[in-house]
């Protein structure tokens, strides 16, 4: 579903991915870990095709990531951010919100769609008409997963989704997050600082440091231990 060959991505002088490789098959859920800096996030968002200055190649289900309009890259992509308290606009209420990307679109059964979307997530139809002040963090992160899946991708980015949020809420969005995986044969790319997390969600694994992959590894060999590099081994003891 995601092919990136030698991905580089520059903010002026500086590298902040340097010759990145990786391979995501459908359905998989594969996981980004890596100190703060060391370039998960933006390669997430190059992926999205929200940073353009990268050279390399990446493909999204076949589409080059450079030459496909955004809007139908958007189709088979969408992203979920960190902070559910900066993703959602303060003066619409949630179900516009929602319902704003299938407008923009032109899909048919907008209303009819958005409430299914908000049945989906858990909260139901009666959330329509909230703003997001009007809710917890945990509840405007479903409404985020929500508004990601109203063009009903393929494929969702997920940026730290359960950092920003208190401990049990953490786990509910993870098993909200498996349950739709499941229902919707989704591909998940997840960004974490936090291996249980990434243990707990990924099939497999990349680990970055200073721009670059310094390996990729499979759950099972996460939990054995079966490492490699002795970045990852710290990495691993430090959580």
């Amino acid at each position: 579903m995601i092919e990136i060959e030698h991905l580089t991505v520059r903010f002026g002088p500086s590298i902040a991915v340097r010759d990145v490789s990786l391979t995501v098959r459908d359905g998989e859920s594969f996981g980004l870990v890596g100190e703060s800096g060391s370039g998960k996030s933006t390669l997430l968002r190059s992926i999205m095709n929200l940073n353009r200055d990268w050279d390399g190649r990446i493909a999204i289900n076949g589409l080059d990531a450079h030459a496909t309009p955004r809007k139908r890259l958007a189709r088979e992509i969408q992203m979920v951010f960190q902070d559910p308290y900066a993703s959602l606009h303060p003066r619409y209420v949630v179900g516009e919100q929602i319902a704003e990307p299938m407008r923009i679109n032109r899909m048919a059964d907008i209303e009819r769609r958005t409430v299914e979307l908000l049945e989906l997530i858990g909260l139901g139809a009666k959330f329509r008409f909230r703003f997001p002040h009007e809710l917890s963090g945990g509840q405007r992160q479903r409404v985020s997963i929500a508004r990601a899946l109203a063009l009903e991708p393929k494929i969702l980015l997920l940026d730290e989704p359960t950092s920003a949020l208190d401990v049990s809420i953490q786990a509910e969005i993870l098993n909200l997050l498996n349950r739709l995986r499941g229902e919707l044969g989704l591909t998940f790319v997840i960004v974490s600082h936090d291996l249980a997390v990434i243990s707990y969600m990924c099939d497999r694994l990349a680990v970055m440091r200073n721009a670059e992959l310094v390996e990729t590894l499979t759950r099972e060999a996460l939990r054995a231990r079966d490492i490699r590099s002795d970045y990852t081994r710290a990495l691993v003891a430090a959580s």
